[in-house]
């Protein structure tokens, strides 16, 4: 605000100036959130276990699993085609997200917009519209999403998922027991940090609703007693 004197007034004018330049600011914050939720879902949708199969001349949703993910790419494909899948969508997680923190406004928390990446990413692999929102469980791309918000914690998380599986030889009991853990293993780092992890913990919460929901078919067939035990070619 102004103070000016006209023919001996005093009269207020407001610094149009700065309010355009809050403005400004403002719609610019909105955009970069719009290009994070939106380019991070179509970054995660991109569906490259369905790739492989249509590399080898099949449609690897009516093989195996019917799963795009790299288990299933592993056990119809065998380890050639699969582990390259498994990175490929690890690395949609952790790409996501460091874009998204590398082009987030200066005034914006990174861990905030790099969780918004993290799911958005998650949920483009989950659900990719180019598949008719049929896709992974997602848990490569939750991997690689949470190595770039907390690498420790997903590297702990790495080794919940490799004991388990080793006890058990169920993947899907392996992701499970990871996605259950992690809320808990931030916590605990969050709490030895005395640090403020809230964002990090309620997105892992999500993440991991999401990954125990894409596994729901999983867990009936456990229940029944008739989920195979992972054998790769």
């Amino acid at each position: 605000m102004w103070l000016l004197y006209l023919f001996g007034c005093r009269r207020i004018t407001y610094n149009t100036t700065t309010r355009s330049k809050a403005t400004f600011r403002r719609k610019g914050s909105m955009l970069t959130f719009a290009f994070v939720l939106v380019g991070s879902y179509l970054l995660g949708s991109i569906p490259f276990g369905c790739l492989a199969g249509r590399i080898r001349g099949i449609d690897i949703r009516k093989v195996g699993s019917g799963n795009i993910g790299a288990t299933n790419v592993v056990r119809v494909l065998g380890k050639r085609y699969g582990y390259p899948v498994f990175v490929l969508d690890f690395l949609k997680g952790l790409g996501a997200v460091r874009i998204a923190m590398a082009v987030r406004p200066e005034s914006t928390s990174p861990e905030l917009v790099g969780v918004l990446a993290a799911v958005s990413a998650v949920i483009g692999h989950s659900f990719p519209i180019w598949l008719k929102f049929r896709g992974g469980k997602g848990v490569a791309t939750s991997a690689g999403a949470l190595f770039g918000l907390m690498p420790l914690a997903t590297v702990i998380g790495a080794a919940i998922w490799i004991l388990t599986f080793l006890l058990t030889r169920y993947v899907s009991v392996a992701s499970v027991a990871t996605a259950v853990a992690l809320p808990f293993v931030i916590a605990i780092m969050t709490w030895l940090n005395q640090t403020d992890g809230k964002t990090l913990f309620y997105s892992s919460l999500c993440l991991a609703a999401v990954i125990i929901w894409r596994h729901h078919s999983n867990l009936s067939r456990l229940v029944r007693g008739t989920e195979p035990r992972f054998t790769r070619k």
